[in-house]
Order: C-alpha cells, then sequence, then structure tokens
C-alpha cells in the first residue's frame, strides 16, 4: 500500500511539472501582442507544441497597406536548448503532423520555430496584392519572428529550409547577417535569371552517357506514340480536374520536356524506364508517374511562381532533340506563359536580388553549410564556386537527389558535417 502511495506521489509531481512547463511557455508567448491563436497541438517527440498567428506588416516600410496573419508552429523541448528557424518556402500544413520533426532538431535535440512563407495556405494577406510578395519582405518576416521568439529562446539559433525554403534561409541571412548563428540550407538554387540556362548543360552532362540516351529516348517515344497516348492523358486530366492556360497539346509535350529534369531532381531509377517495346499502357504511366501534368495547372503554387519571374528565377528547357516531334516552336517565356495570372503578367525579372546575395556570400564568411545531391538539377545552380572560406561548407552528396539530407549522405561525410554544427553550436558566444 505504502508503494502505491509513493508512486501516486511521484506521478502527481510529474503531472505537476508538465503541466508547470505548459503554463510557463503559454504564458510567454502570451505576453507578445504580435502573437495571436495559441493553439496546443500534439506532438509525439516535443514536450509541447503550438500553433500561433504572428501579426506582420503586409509592408514593412509603410504601417498604412495594413497587416496579415502569418502562421508560425512552436515546438518546445527546453528554454536552455538551442532553436531551428524553419524558413519555409512554401505553406506549412505539413508541420501540423503529430509526427513532424525536422532533421537538425532531431540530431541536437532543439526546440523549432517554423514559419510559413507569405503569401501561401494560412499566411496569405486578404488583399493579395502581388507586388508586396518579395524576397526582402519574406526576411523581414523572419526577422519580426525572431526579434521575439530570441526573447523566449536564449540560446544558439539555426535557420534551415529545404529547396526553396533553403533559398529563403540564404535571403535571411543576407538581409539579416546577425540574427542567426548558422544556416544550413539545403538543396537551395541561386539563379541568375527566369531562365537561368546552367539547369539544361547540367542535364547533358549528368550520370552516364547511357543513362542519359534512356531518358531522351524514352521523351521521344512519348511524343511518336502522341496519337495513341493523348486520349488517356486527356481522360487523366479531366478525371484529375486539372485546369491550364495552354492547351491540352502543349502541355502533352511540356510534360515530355520536364520528363528529364523531374526524372534526376528526384533521384529516379533508369532501370524503371519501359523499353521502347513496352505497351501504351505501361509507358504513360511511367510517364506520369514522373511528369504529372498538375504540376502546370497548381494553382497553389502562383505566389512562387511570381516570385521565380520576379527575382528568384527558373530553369529553361532544351527543346532541340525533341523539335520535329513537337506541336510547340519554342519553349522561350514558358513561365509566364504557363503559370502566372493576368494579374502578375507584368513582372519582369529583377537581378538586384542575386546581386546582393552573391555579393554577400563572396565578401563575408558566416557559418553556413550547403548541403546539395549530384544529380539533381538544382545542384547545377547551387552555391559551389565559393572558394578560401573558412567558415562556409559545401556538401554533394555522390548520387544524390533533391531529396538529400545529412541523413543521407555516405558515413564520412554525415559525421563531418554533424562534427562541424557540434562544434559551431558548442563555441561561446
Amino acid at each position: 500500500m505504502r508503494h502505491i502511495k509513493l508512486y501516486f506521489i511521484i506521478l502527481v509531481c510529474v503531472i505537476a511539472n508538465n503541466v508547470f512547463a505548459q503554463s510557463d511557455l503559454q504564458k510567454r508567448l502570451s505576453e507578445f501582442s504580435e502573437i495571436t491563436k495559441i493553439e496546443k497541438l500534439e506532438s509525439a517527440d516535443f514536450a509541447e507544441k503550438y500553433l500561433t498567428f504572428f501579426t506582420q506588416k503586409i509592408d514593412p516600410k509603410n504601417d498604412s497597406v495594413g497587416t496579415f496573419k502569418q502562421r508560425v508552429v512552436v515546438f518546445h523541448i527546453g528554454f536552455d536548448r538551442p532553436t531551428v528557424l524553419i524558413t519555409e518556402g512554401y505553406g506549412g500544413n505539413y508541420a501540423l503532423r503529430n509526427k513532424y520533426r525536422e532533421e537538425i532538431s532531431q540530431l541536437f535535440n532543439t526546440n523549432i520555430v517554423f514559419v510559413e512563407h507569405r503569401y501561401f495556405q494560412e499566411s496569405t494577406p486578404e488583399s493579395q496584392d502581388w507586388q508586396y510578395l518579395t524576397a526582402e519582405n519574406s526576411a523581414e518576416d523572419l526577422h519580426a519572428v525572431f526579434s521575439v521568439f530570441k526573447k523566449i529562446y536564449p540560446q544558439k539559433w539555426i535557420s534551415t529550409g529545404i529547396s526553396k525554403g533553403g533559398q529563403t534561409s540564404i535571403i535571411y541571412r543576407t538581409f539579416f547577417p546577425n540574427d542567426v548563428d548558422i544556416s544550413v540550407p539545403y538543396v537551395a538554387p541561386l539563379c541568375y535569371g527566369v531562365e537561368d540556362g546552367r539547369h539544361e548543360p547540367f542535364l547533358h552532362k549528368v550520370s552516364t552517357a547511357e543513362n542519359r540516351k534512356k531518358i531522351e529516348d524514352f521523351q521521344i517515344e512519348v511524343l511518336k506514340r502522341r496519337e495513341n497516348l493523348m486520349p488517356a492523358f486527356e481522360k487523366y486530366c479531366t478525371e484529375k480536374k486539372y485546369k491550364f492556360n495552354v492547351p491540352l497539346d502543349e502541355i502533352y509535350d511540356y510534360c515530355v520536356l520536364e520528363y528529364s529534369f523531374a526524372f534526376w531532381q528526384w533521384g529516379s531509377n533508369v532501370e524503371q524506364i519501359p523499353s521502347s517495346g513496352a505497351a501504351d499502357s505501361d509507358v504513360f504511366k511511367h510517364f506520369m508517374d514522373i511528369s504529372d501534368p498538375s504540376y502546370f495547372g497548381d494553382s497553389r503554387n502562383v505566389p512562387f511562381f511570381i516570385q521565380a519571374a520576379r527575382e528568384l528565377g527558373y530553369y529553361g528547357y532544351d527543346i532541340e532533340p525533341f523539335r520535329q516531334y513537337l506541336s510547340i516552336k519554342s519553349s522561350k517565356g514558358y513561365l509566364k506563359k504557363l503559370f502566372l495570372p493576368q494579374s502578375a503578367s507584368s513582372i519582369d525579372f529583377d537581378e538586384n536580388l542575386i546581386k546582393k546575395i552573391v555579393n554577400f556570400l563572396e565578401t563575408n564568411d558566416p557559418k553556413m553549410m550547403f548541403i546539395y545531391g549530384e544529380v539533381d538539377p538544382w545542384s547545377a545552380v547551387g552555391v559551389t564556386w565559393l572558394e578560401g572560406k573558412q567558415n562556409i561548407k559545401v556538401f554533394v552528396q555522390p548520387n544524390g537527389s533533391h531529396r538529400t539530407r545529412i541523413s543521407t549522405m555516405p558515413e564520412a561525410m554525415k559525421n563531418e558535417a554533424v562534427e562541424i554544427l557540434t562544434k559551431w553550436l558548442e563555441e561561446e558566444e
């Protein structure tokens, strides 16, 4: 009986401690007027998790334009732990999942402050005026969030993001170099134009000549079978309720052109490419598995394409190997033609952002770790040209794709990356 009483007392103490910790964090969150709607979420790996909304200025330079609510998710380990700032480049629905855990947070047992990008999902201003969707304004958003949460989590901060999120992390470090202590952009591109020009040559030399030929042969096979495959393609798009800005025949062409980029980006297996003698159904299934037309009709990504057209840049297509089979005469200017709404059709590319980023990286040496995959076409425009830097580190995973992470690296490379991050975290201020 005495043991039962003792167990009960211990249990009550544990529950009391948990309640105190939770109420303590909630209290700290509620002290800031910028943070609204503090909602508790379940988490498999964190002591506490909260969905909040952070009041941001639509135009940080002009209060009269108004404000919007930016979705910020807080994952709590302890006030004495480092904090990872997720600089998401898109929407953040996935961060609400019970089992969501970011890699660096897992490696170093850190808190997470996850920031959804402006103009995506729940972080979209009511007016949706595209002129305020700029890289600088996204950096201002992150700075505002950091300035508040640094008062809650005073230990070291690491900003990180994947793909466009990694790009956002670079942009943030460029505009606010002294906010975070460490930046880890994953597979982050830095393009010099709307059709950068470096991706196409990359695709002509990636992997082996034999593998590249298999891919090109399949693309040509799909074009040759247009008459046979188009009914299935049309049915597929109709059933999925895809809507496009150009005729379906052109979308078919662009799916073929996109195939090689998508194939290498996601690290697909060359052995799974159907042979020239394969049935139409097998060819079509593989074609859709790699280059689904939803990419050309997904209105949820309109904000991204507006940013790409304005200052983030993108890639082009080499149509020469396929010219005789295509319905389009040229792919130049396809981004505006296929992706932009009429309200953003007048946007022209501004080189000032990329110049500012390159200048920052070349003239400074912040603690930044860039991670790329060898066969990922985005590595063609990655931060791989810097030399003689003590702090800036670049890791390129052999045969790695856009899915490259620290955990996917070869053991020696992974250990080196973890050792560097550990050293940076342990260094005195």
